[in-house]
């Protein structure tokens, strides 16, 4: 009867064990729900109608497929609402073009960045002014870095042919060199860049060096195309100036850029007092009626402007400064952000990532991953 019980006891236990693991199978099989709050933000988040795409839209569809998540998101007017949300506990995350700084890193769980960028100017095109390339620009481009170094490597490779002139041609009973060394390979260092530039003052007699003239003077054919090109180039295409070109020229100008954001935090810190303004659109609608001077904010939000909607009344200026990391905020101690780290490591090595990237900001951006609102 002992032996009865005690079967019957293994087998009770072992029937929860099993429905406690179909249970738990059922609910791991189950896809998890992940809320994201997002803004529209082009090239980031771009809303038609039901429809969202953009760069950060498609990573975050990249990531939650390897991951198994179905996403739902929510729409908020900004950053800040953003990141309220997730403080509040109504989205497990957020995620536009949000900059990793001190400050919200002890407040979230940043995941690792997904854009490396920074801040940059643009400019209305009536600012800018046409400039007739002059003597300066000559000048500037005959001694510039470029072709200091092309006219460097001519005559380090002038020396090669150099020495097979002098060695051919040394022993002939008319010869262009002298038959010692000095000063016969400066002789023949003379005909080689003479030739290289389609100018030589003799020519050899001996069969070898006379077929070594014809292929130099190949080469000379093209070294003189690309110098008279990029010379040429450089002088006829007008440049644009404009009187704003650097951060430190922002002082005193008409400035716009959006609220409570890393650019309006810089424009603070170095003194320019900028129009904060609740979305960069507003901005834009300003710069192209005229009434601002510069707009500041995140470099590939406003490339991707001037390359669209702002093409023929902005203009990008100067370079990219304080470089700024994006990434997808959670609230600490988050057991997604971990997940996520994963799956983005997993994108970028099957190269969906880079794929993404391109198609968004096929111009310029850099990976973090090979390489910064």
């Amino acid at each position: 009867m002992t032996g009865v019980r005690v079967r019957s006891a293994v087998f009770v236990v072992l029937m929860v064990a099993a429905l406690g693991g179909l249970s738990g199978f059922a609910a791991a099989a189950e896809p998890r729900t992940v809320t994201v709050a997002v803004h529209d933000l082009e090239p980031f988040v771009v809303t038609n109608g039901t429809v969202k795409s953009g760069f950060t839209i498609e990573l975050l569809e990249a990531v939650a497929k390897q991951k198994g998540w179905t996403l739902d998101f929510v729409n908020v007017e900004n950053v800040a609402a953003q990141l309220k949300a997730v403080t509040e506990g109504r989205v497990d995350a957020a995620a536009t073009a949000i900059s990793i700084t001190a400050d919200r890193a002890k407040n979230y769980d940043f995941s690792q960045p997904i854009l490396n960028s920074g801040l940059q100017i643009a400019v209305p095109t009536s600012q800018l002014e046409r400039k007739a390339p002059g003597i300066a620009d000559f000048l500037g481009l005959l001694f510039s870095k470029t072709m200091l170094i092309w006219l460097a490597a001519g005559v380090i490779l002038s020396v090669i042919p150099a020495h097979i002139v002098w060695f051919s041609e040394r022993g002939h009973g008319h010869a262009m060199v002298s038959r010692s060394y000095f000063p016969g390979i400066f002789q023949a260092l003379g005909w080689s860049l003479g030739m290289l530039a389609g100018q030589p003052d003799s020519m050899p007699r001996h069969t070898l060096t006379r077929g070594l003239a014809v292929l130099w003077a190949f080469v000379g054919l093209i070294f003189v195309a690309y110098y008279t090109a990029t010379l040429t180039t450089n002088l006829t295409v007008e440049r644009f100036s404009a009187q704003i070109n650097a951060p430190s020229d922002l002082v005193g100008k008409r400035v716009c850029t959006v609220a409570d954001t890393n650019s309006s935090s810089y424009l603070r810190s170095i003194g320019v007092q900028a129009n904060a303004v609740a979305a960069i659109d507003d901005c834009y609608a300003t710069l192209k009626r005229g009434e601002l001077d510069a707009a500041v904010f995140d470099s590939p939000v406003l490339r991707y402007f001037v390359a669209h909607e702002g093409a023929g009344f902005a203009q990008i200026v100067g370079t990219i400064f304080d470089p700024e990391d994006y990434g997808v905020a959670f609230p600490n101690g988050s057991d997604l952000r971990k997940q996520f780290d994963e799956g983005l490591l997993s994108i970028r090595e099957d190269g969906t990532f880079s794929l993404i990237k391109q198609k968004w900001f096929g111009f310029e951006e850099p990976d973090p991953g090979d390489e910064p609102g």
